[in-house]
């Protein structure tokens, strides 16, 4: 059975991925694996050196209270969605998102990563690389990012891009294998630029091999990548695009002022990121 990490912070965000999260865990026939992280403020123990324990222990309690008030009310989404079949187990852990996350992937052996994102700021750190540091690379699983504009609705395209190197060729077969269980098709993109160095040999090769497959190939002329990939996402009605981690870059350019205006400030599908 699949291990899908979900990390929350009970917010509207997280709430709205804890629906994906679910339905991804019925698709995979996964678990849910509930993660909330907290930090606790660093005291100096010497201006408190009586109550120095007690201010630990009530912050700790707290942020329990919260865990076990906030946990029935997902259970209670997934048996509205009749998904309250779906095996959840809860971790509560105190320390940074990041290593948290990385510790939970180890002790868990976690398979896939879903998780809320919104804005520029909170768990959208986890693509733009802020305080919680370059995560896509710091990871070995799968991540599928939830926007909070992104409803959850079935899935019948997915859009994969690709350079058409052997990684991504893994990559492809990896989601086909997830586009299967869901009867879904496969977009895949690949925006050719002026350094473009894949041969039409390659270009062949590719379709001949997923010939039989429900995979339609797209090459796009641009050196404008990142709004290529986004109009491709809107013209050909991408339901969740999936992309390696090394474009992790597309995610920064993705939140630059212009695309943010042209696009309701995100992305508003599920991107599924893919390790190397």
């Amino acid at each position: 059975m699949k291990k899908i990490l979900f990390p929350t912070d009970f917010s509207e965000v997280a709430t709205n991925a804890f629906v994906h999260a679910l339905e991804f865990a019925k698709i995979v026939k996964g678990e849910l694996i509930l993660l909330h992280t907290f930090e606790l403020p660093i005291y100096d123990n010497q201006f408190f050196p009586e109550n120095y324990n007690v201010i630990f222990d009530s912050l700790q309690l707290s942020q329990f209270d919260m865990f076990k008030d906030e946990i029935p009310k997902l259970h209670s989404i997934a048996e509205e969605r009749n998904l309250d079949h779906i095996k959840m187990s809860h971790r509560l852990m105190d320390g940074s998102l990041l290593y948290n996350i990385k510790k939970a992937i180890k002790e868990e052996k976690i398979d896939f990563i879903v998780m809320g994102t919104s804005g520029a700021t909170g768990w959208e750190a986890f693509f733009l690389g802020t305080n919680t540091g370059n995560v896509l690379t710091a990871v070995d699983v799968p991540v599928l990012s939830v926007p909070l504009e992104a409803k959850f609705e079935k899935i019948s395209t997915i859009g994969f891009t690709t350079r058409y190197r052997a990684k991504d060729k893994k990559a492809l077969k990896d989601v086909l294998k997830i586009a299967k269980k869901m009867n879904a098709k496969i977009r895949c993109l690949y925006v050719k630029t002026n350094n473009s160095d894949v041969s039409s040999a390659t270009l062949k090769h590719w379709e001949e091999e997923f010939k039989d497959e429900p995979v339609v190939f797209s090459i796009i002329p641009s050196d404008n990548v990142a709004d290529t990939i986004l109009d491709f996402v809107l013209f050909k009605d991408i339901d969740v695009l999936a992309m390696l981690t090394y474009k992790r870059n597309f995610f920064v350019e993705l939140f630059k002022p212009s695309l943010t205006q042209k696009f309701s400030n995100r992305l508003d599908i599920p991107v599924l990121a893919m390790h190397e």
